[in-house]
């Protein structure tokens, strides 16, 4: 297969802004360094998740469960911008979160099916591509083909890294046709004033997210969208002055109780800002639900979730 000039400078480009991610993955691989976030992460599932299965399986609740995880809906979003340039008037923005796509035989080709019939200038996906924290994940690839083959963006798929995923990844999403961002932007033009696209690393786990350097060589003035893997960027994120922060990683909740709501939470910020629609400041947050699910595949009083953002000038 013979490659273009163009596709090795972007695989080596690539390479340079996951070095410093690398150098960590390498030092938890061989037991030189314990990550105590995503230890901790590791040992919660394995410790957690047969006690809930046999839990909601006790229940008799466990097969619902399933059920609902494959029963994702389409959840239009309207966000009304001051400053969004005229051109990008009704520019709309399909976010895929949380896929955790091997986690559940057949999502893939639902969630195909779903989006076949949705039109949108830009699609986005906010990490977490795998169901488990380590290890192999070789049925991610054709899965995330599959959903891929049914997208219909004009200006393609963007992407960012989340805590489920490990380095070697990027540059197997970027092969089905993906522009990854790891710590960088890239410029929507349009007639007029342009859209900036800022992507970070995953600010949750691997704390690698540097949102200035993605920031670099972006018009203070211009309008800016974040993707980043979790809403705890927030502060930071609102501080620098983006216009829109698109997250996922908390899946809503994932399971919700009658009353209760959710039992599960794993992110550093206000409740409100877990899922979404949210504002600090100046800046717009929305918090998508996720497609997927992590520990267990079940949902319960929330539903997947594909969500179709509309920007909008007020």
């Amino acid at each position: 297969m013979i490659h273009s000039d163009s596709e090795f400078k972007l695989a080596h480009d690539l390479e340079k802004r996951l070095a410093p991610r690398r150098v960590i993955e390498a030092a938890m691989s061989s037991g030189e360094l314990k990550h105590v976030h995503k230890d901790t992460l590791v040992m919660r599932e394995r410790i957690a998740r047969p006690i809930l299965r046999t839990i909601l399986q006790l229940a008799g609740i466990y097969s619902r469960g399933l059920r609902n995880a494959l029963q994702p809906v389409v959840r239009n979003v309207r966000l009304e911008f001051q400053d969004l340039p005229a051109s990008f008037d009704g520019f709309r923005i399909l976010q895929l979160a949380d896929l955790h796509i091997d986690g559940m035989d057949g999502l893939a080709e639902i969630v195909a099916d779903h989006i076949a019939g949705l039109y949108a200038d830009l699609c986005v996906m906010t990490g977490d591509y795998r169901f488990e924290l380590v290890g192999p994940c070789p049925e991610v690839y054709p899965r995330l083909r599959t959903i891929l083959s049914s997208v219909h963006a004009d200006h393609g798929v963007v992407a960012v890294m989340g805590n489920h995923d490990e380095s070697d990844m990027a540059g197997e999403i970027e092969k089905l046709g993906v522009r990854m961002l790891i710590n960088e932007s890239i410029e929507i033009r349009r007639a007029g004033p342009s859209l900036w696209v800022v992507g970070v690393d995953d600010p949750h786990c691997y704390g690698f997210d540097d949102l200035d350097g993605a920031l670099e060589g972006v018009p203070d003035k211009a309008f800016k969208v974040l993707l980043a893997h979790s809403p705890e960027i927030f502060e930071k994120a609102a501080g620098a002055g983006i216009d829109l922060c698109l997250c996922g990683h908390i899946h809503a909740g994932q399971i919700r109780m009658p009353l209760i709501g959710s039992i599960l939470s794993n992110a550093d910020c206000p409740k409100s800002y877990t899922e979404g629609v949210w504002q600090r400041a100046g800046m717009v947050g929305y918090t998508c639900a996720g497609v997927g699910c992590s520990l267990l595949p079940v949902r319960y009083n929330c539903p997947p979730e594909i969500a179709m953002i509309e920007l909008v000038r007020k």
